[in-house]
């Protein structure tokens, strides 16, 4: 199993190029099963979630093409309207094929995706919203079989926002007869960049970008050519890691209208930022301040760079409280961050970070995705060399990150 061995104390400077967004590039890779003809796509991330994802589409017949950094999908011969347990397992993103191959087959059956490190993360919204659809729904054996000879357009209000329910539920509206309205959606950018590409398909959809989406079904979508959004939480890594570390780094192919609140509390943290149209540059030369947050759905604080902004606490001036309000176990990173020598205290949904004056190096071990990030971030920072175990989970979502960073002056290897 792979660790990152990182000696802290080095400032960044240089330019980095952030990737395709995964939480975009995910549910843009199911949307391939919904027509016969080729969906071309660029800007995909070469990531492990991706490859688990493509391991997927292809054993459900789905033909993947991938050269010179460009992925077709064709899905005019797909013969296996099924995902196994062995691979959802893995990733549960692979609930996304539910709605897609409902809405073009009429029949899906999908693995359960079962627990998750960070929470439950239910799926009853994406069945309660195929139900009124018209889909007849069963659970056996750990499976969701569903059956529908066409979807039928409804109103669907979710219990609550859910992203992937939304990408799920809009996938199968756009086959379905009828209009379908989305009420409470999510607005998350990456929701946003899967319209646009079912748009491009053919697919026809109003309100992209708000909290209500109205698509009226087609009978089919045709191809199209799609570039996956930049990655804004891979962008915001980086910015954390230069406000703790130091230095002057600029993120390319990246944009900064969809990182309105993270980059607010890295001003707020002391960092110099200076924005362009697809660029990003970062300068800190001073010690962080505290910054206190709440993490909610967008456009508010992401719960995915809630574990990163609390390693640059950890070594702020001053206290700071961050409260998590997505995911009930999205802490687990702080009994790590303490054997550095962080001080954290956890109350309930909140956190109490006291910062110190450094971080000393020691042997960690990684839980979930972002928590193995905020790790690393750490770990530059700390004095001495620390060791970052179980960083598989940092591949799922983060393109070659040891060799980015190590591009712009920070001291880590990956070690086999």
């Amino acid at each position: 199993m792979d660790k990152l061995l990182i000696t802290g104390g080095h400032r960044l400077q240089g330019d980095i190029r952030i990737s395709g967004a995964k939480n975009a590039a995910l549910p843009i890779l199911c949307a391939g099963l919904l027509s016969a003809e080729d969906v071309t796509l660029h800007n995909v991330p070469s990531l492990q979630d991706v490859n688990t994802m493509l391991k997927l589409l292809r054993q459900m017949g789905l033909q993947v093409t991938q050269e010179n950094g460009v992925t077709v999908l064709n899905g005019a011969q797909i013969d296996k309207l099924e995902a196994p347990y062995d691979l959802v397992k893995t990733m549960r993103a692979s609930i996304l094929v539910l709605g897609p191959l409902l809405a073009r087959f009429g029949e899906a059956k999908v693995s359960l995706p079962g627990g998750c490190a960070i929470g439950s993360r239910p799926v009853d919204q994406h069945i309660k919203g195929l139900q009124a659809m018209g889909a007849e729904i069963t659970i056996e054996a750990g499976y969701i079989h569903a059956k529908a000879k066409r979807l039928k357009g409804a109103r669907i209000v979710t219990d609550m926002i859910t992203v992937t329910g939304t990408e799920n539920l809009l996938m199968a509206a756009t086959l379905a007869e009828g209009e379908t309205v989305l009420e409470n959606a999510a607005r998350e950018p990456e929701v946003t960049d899967l319209a646009n590409l079912l748009v491009a398909m053919g697919a026809k959809i109003e309100g992209i970008g708000t909290d209500r989406l109205v698509i009226q079904g087609v009978t089919a979508l045709h191809g199209a050519s799609h570039a996956v959004i930049a990655d804004r939480i891979e962008t915001a890594t980086f910015l954390c890691a230069v406000a703790a570390t130091g230095g002057d780094i600029t993120l390319t192919h990246t944009r900064s209208d969809i990182l309105d609140v993270a980059l607010d509390k890295l001003r707020e943290a002391g960092v110099i930022l200076t924005t362009g149209p697809d660029w990003i540059r970062a300068q800190m030369s001073s010690r962080p301040k505290a910054v206190g947050f709440r993490t909610t759905e967008y456009p508010g604080f992401p719960t995915d760079m809630q574990a990163q902004f609390m390693a640059l606490n950890c070594i702020a001036q001053g206290t700071s409280r961050v409260t998590e309000t997505i995911f009930e176990n999205r802490f687990m990173h702080v009994q790590e961050m303490n054997r550095l020598g962080a001080k954290i205290e956890i109350d309930g949904h909140t956190a109490i970070v006291n910062g110190v004056d450094k971080l000393l190096g020691a042997p960690v071990m990684a839980t979930d995705l972002r928590a193995s990030a905020s790790l690393v971030i750490a770990a530059m920072v700390a004095e001495g060399e620390t060791l970052i175990d179980r960083i598989y989970h940092l591949d799922r979502g983060y393109d070659r990150m040891e060799v980015k960073l190590s591009a712009v002056g920070a001291q880590i290897q990956r070690i086999k």
